[in-house]
């Protein structure tokens, strides 16, 4: 995937490989392999691709993305059904479909178009793009009491079956006809008004051309998390009515509120820099009462525009401040929108201006760090509300397999702090290593919950270690050696030796392993039956859900039925992908108890268990 390229939007991908003759159908992959290495010139609107001396591809990506398949044109002898074409789509970034206007039924009291976000901020990914963080004061549209449509259903099992064929190969062997037929899927269950549905799926497209591709931005653990939720809501959409279905369908656009006058109080800003192609910053407000707004300012690009979208102005009512200037300051609003997620939105009747802000340790903002964290982290694993607000005393630097984090103690649970992103560009990693240095010093930070065990947050925003009026986000504001006190000294990272964890391990990483191997390399690497198998043994250690689902893997991705003659006969995906999802979610649902318990919180689980109501 090359971040190079204008979005392509699924449906022209999909069209586009589809038209492929059935030579150049098993020659794809290693074609998009070539022309993802071929030098690429943007003129305006035109992108062009050298395939060689002679011959160009053109991407005519109007309002910055590829929309139509007459919009990719190739000047070889072969166009229009050469290979090159379906290759540039391959290869570009997935672009959210056009809305669809029953796809996103609002309330009769929401506001008009105008009221949308001040800045386009949806990765086409996620539907309701905004950070984790929901907002309490917005009530959503009312559900309906009817099923799911036959569209609707035809669309769900259509996408789930897509789904099951990627999970089936892997990311190794889902090539781009797999991805294509996933995109075509997405593009009609989006039709079909399901559009979590089909975000879910261009998700997993976007994850394994990452892997495929070998981006370092790349994570199996997102891929992993992402291929679960489309096989979940894809199960459950034919079965689920109400609020349910409501749920499961999603919407396109957030429905914004108004939420009359606000008084906002600025607490950080945080970079964003997706796989998909999106870049830019939100900025976390808060009101007095202790409610989380966010203003988003997220759109195409790269690192360049994650760094350089803080000194943006924030487009919202008459206000000349930047995020940077607002993560410090505060605002007033009156007439303001608001999205259920707590997106503020930009219509023409809004109005903004500059007012004073707060210090984290100063009223209304204290009363964020006075919950204690076990309820904060709670909240964050039953409510979707990430955000953690900690008061921490800096430990030194701890060395894991990924690299080294920030231990610190929160009131008595052993913390460790990693960098929301890896990107060298965002000064997240150097930030941690020189608050290494700073042992002994009690900050406030603010932090987002990274569920598992030994407790774990990705450090968003910190207090200045010398300056308790000061603040550093981490993921923005580069500290100096100079910022640290006096006596900083810079130890090498401690090795802490390996706690007693239950060991999860062993139904999680056959989770990812499927994922990245598919359905045979896990056939093969299967571990034996009885006493002395994986499943056994985490029996024996009291997880014998864990255990059963485990076995039911194995047993699942090893059966396959031969002919009169012994031949392999054409495996059926959907049993090997129904005991993947069982396996998938019970990890994820004893990683969030045993988060729980190391945080002495209460986890629900039933979100997670949600997923296979209807087996």
């Amino acid at each position: 995937m090359s971040p190079d390229l204008p979005p392509v939007a699924p449906s022209v991908t999909a069209e586009l490989v589809e038209a492929l003759s059935p030579r150049l159908r098993k020659r794809l992959d290693a074609g998009i392999a070539r022309l993802a290495a071929r030098p690429v010139v943007r003129e305006g609107d035109l992108v062009r691709i050298a395939v060689d001396d002679e011959t160009d591809v053109v991407l005519h990506a109007q309002g910055g993305t590829v929309s139509r398949a007459d919009a990719i044109r190739c000047g070889c002898l072969l166009a229009p059904d050469c290979l090159h074409r379906a290759a540039a789509a391959s290869v570009a970034p997935v672009a959210a479909d056009a809305p669809v206007a029953e796809e996103a039924p609002v309330a009769e009291d929401a506001p008009a178009a105008q009221d949308r976000p001040a800045t386009r901020s949806v990765d086409p990914g996620d539907p309701d793009a905004a950070p984790a963080g929901a907002h309490a004061g917005v009530t959503p549209a009312p559900a309906p009491a009817e099923g799911a449509t036959v569209e609707q259903r035809a669309a769900a099992r259509a996408v789930h079956a897509a789904a099951a064929a990627v999970l089936e190969a892997g990311t190794d062997g889902a090539g781009a006809v797999l991805q294509a037929e996933l995109l075509r899927a997405a593009h009609t269950a989006r039709l079909a008004g399901l559009p979590r549905a089909a975000a879910a799926a261009i998700s997993v497209v976007t994850g394994v051309r990452a892997a495929r591709s070998a981006d370092p931005a790349y994570r199996l653990t997102d891929l992993v998390a992402a291929l679960a939720a489309t096989l979940g809501i894809t199960r459950r959409v034919p079965h689920a009515t109400g609020a349910e279905l409501a749920e499961l369908r999603g919407t396109v656009r957030q429905p914004y509120r108004p939420d009359g006058s606000l008084r906002l109080y600025g607490l950080f800003s945080e970079p964003v820099l997706t796989a998909t192609g999106y870049a830019g910053v939100v900025t976390w407000t808060a009101d007095a009462e202790g409610r989380l707004y966010t203003v988003s300012d997220v759109a195409p690009g790269g690192p360049a525009r994650a760094t350089g979208a803080a000194d943006r102005a924030v487009r919202l009512g008459d206000t000349a401040l930047t995020h940077r200037e607002l993560s410090r300051a505060g605002l007033a609003v009156s007439g303001a929108t608001v999205s259920p997620t707590g997106r503020l939105g930009a219509g023409a009747g809004v109005r903004a201006v500059r007012a004073a802000g707060a210090a984290w340790r100063a009223e209304p903002l204290d009363r964020l760090w006075s919950a204690p964290a076990a309820e904060q982290v709670a909240r964050a694993l039953n409510d979707g509300q990430d955000l953690l607000f900690l008061e921490v005393t800096l430990l030194g630097s701890v060395r894991e397999s990924t690299g080294d984090c920030l231990l610190a103690d929160c009131a008595g649970v052993p913390l460790r702090l990693v960098a929301a992103h890896d990107d060298p560009s965002l000064p997240y990693r150097d930030n941690l290593r020189l608050l290494a240095a700073a042992r002994g010093s009690r900050l406030r930070i603010v932090a987002r919950l990274v569920p598992g065990t030994p407790p774990r947050a990705l450090l968003l925003a910190t207090e200045h270690p010398t300056d308790p009026d000061a603040r550093v986000d981490a993921g923005l504001d580069r500290l100096q050696r100079a910022d640290l006190p006096a006596d900083a000294v810079q130890d090498p990272p401690d090795t802490l030796p390996a706690g007693d964890e239950a060991p999860l391990h062993l139904l999680r990483r056959r989770v990812h392993q499927a994922v990245s191997g598919g359905r045979r390399v896990l056939a093969l690497s299967a571990s034996p039956h009885g006493e002395a198998g994986d499943g056994a043994r985490l029996r024996r250690l009291g997880l014998a859900t864990a255990g059963d689902v485990l076995d039911d893997l194995y047993s699942t991705a090893a059966v396959r039925s031969r002919d009169a003659f012994g031949r392999l006969l054409p495996s059926d995906a959907a049993p090997f992908a129904r005991a993947w999802l069982a396996a998938a979610v019970c990890a994820d649902a004893i990683e969030r108890a045993l988060c729980a318990g190391a945080w002495g919180a209460a986890a629900d689980t039933a979100s997670a268990s949600g997923l296979l109501t209807h087996r």
